[in-house]
């Protein structure tokens, strides 16, 4: 018989503790094992109970989230689900967490915590079902009570990538589970002629405002949030806005961002799928895909199209992903060119652009 998924709340609020306790506890495959009302109660917990998965509020007395989850990812790295709070701070603390090795996070409302928190309940076990499976790693980084400062950007390239090819050529990510550092990692080594870059990341509203500025401070490349109708440029990457569909099309011989409020695809919104359909029609040979961790399969059908249409993709291997769905099925639907570790990812990207002369149709 399969053992449940063993569940520990770590939450200041007696009220949120108690909910989250009858959510979890309401699922045949999970159990809330215990509660703790702050970071230093619910280290000798771990220690004693050796949970599956913990739930993590930010804003708690003695030690707050974020101090004990880079603390709780050097020393005993473990899946973290962050129960966060939806408000401008709260999307930056967000960051942070991620960044830190949270598996993922839910959006708590300010008010109306229980009613809120009961309408959140398929999504907040569907998270703790990913995140049992995730494949988390230790984390090196010194851990920081606040937002951490901001590495400085790298040099420049010395190997450019030529006008030219950059004005003709598209890069499309998409990523949902522990996509927000793998985008980074992949963003970081772009140089700051590189093509343009459009991305899906599955978030909610009032979050990839704050994912495009921390990403825009680290890149050598501008990132922002897309905005309808703006022209997708050289040197910029444009990440989907939470909760709203994005795509590109044509005018003339330019890309330009649509944004909108069409329905969920594959009950996503921004939804991978949307994105890599229209990069196959309007984007075809002169596209690169990349398809990088998280659960489920949004993007891998369209994927294939843009393989079809003549893109050039790569995707992410399982050992690198967080959460190796969405890749799996990239592969099983045949769209990927290589498979790659996602260290490996943008080496191999700008070495291709940078042989753009030859074929870049050639398929290994």
């Amino acid at each position: 018989m399969k053992s449940k998924i063993r569940v520990i709340v770590v939450d200041d609020s007696a009220l949120v503790r108690s909910l989250l306790a009858e959510i979890i506890n309401r699922q045949g495959d999970m159990e809330c094992i215990g509660t703790a009302n702050d970071p230093l109660v619910a280290r000798e917990m771990i220690r004693e109970l050796n949970p599956d998965v913990i739930t993590l509020d930010v804003e708690m007395p003695r030690m707050d989230g974020i101090d004990f989850l880079g603390r709780l990812m050097r020393l005993r790295p473990m899946p973290v689900l962050m129960i966060s709070t939806l408000t401008e701070r709260g999307a930056e603390v967000t960051m942070r967490a991620l960044e830190l090795g949270a598996v993922d996070f839910v959006a708590k409302p300010r008010i109306g915590v229980a009613n809120g928190l009961q309408q959140l309940a398929t999504e907040i076990v569907d998270k703790i079902r990913i995140a049992a499976k995730a494949h988390v790693h230790r984390v090196v980084r010194s851990p920081s009570a606040g937002a951490a400062a901001p590495a400085a950007k790298p040099a420049a390239s010395s190997a450019g990538l030529l006008g030219r090819v950059s004005t003709e050529k598209l890069i499309a990510i998409g990523a949902s589970t522990g996509g927000t550092e793998a985008i980074k990692e992949v963003l970081i080594h772009m140089p700051a002629d590189a093509p343009a870059i459009v991305i899906t990341q599955h978030m909610p509203p009032g979050f990839t405002t704050s994912f495009a500025a921390r990403l825009n401070s680290l890149c050598q490349i501008t990132v922002k949030e897309a905005v309808h109708g703006e022209r997708i440029l050289p040197g910029h990457a444009y990440i989907a806005p939470g909760g709203r569909q994005f795509a590109i099309s044509r005018s003339g011989a330019n890309y330009v961002a649509v944004v909108n409020d069409d329905p969920p695809v594959n009950r996503h919104k921004p939804s991978v799928e949307v994105l890599f359909k229209s990069v196959a029609q309007f984007a075809g040979r002169n596209a690169f895909g990349v398809m990088l961790t998280g659960m489920g399969a949004d993007g891998a059908a369209a994927m294939r199209e843009m393989r079809d249409a003549g893109s050039y993709n790569y995707v992410q291997d399982e050992a690198s992903c967080i959460v190796f769905g969405m890749p799996r099925e990239a592969i099983a639907h045949g769209a990927a060119d290589e498979v790659l570790p996602l260290s490996k990812i943008a080496e191999a990207l700008l070495a291709r652009l940078r042989s753009a002369g030859a074929d870049v149709r050639h398929r290994i």
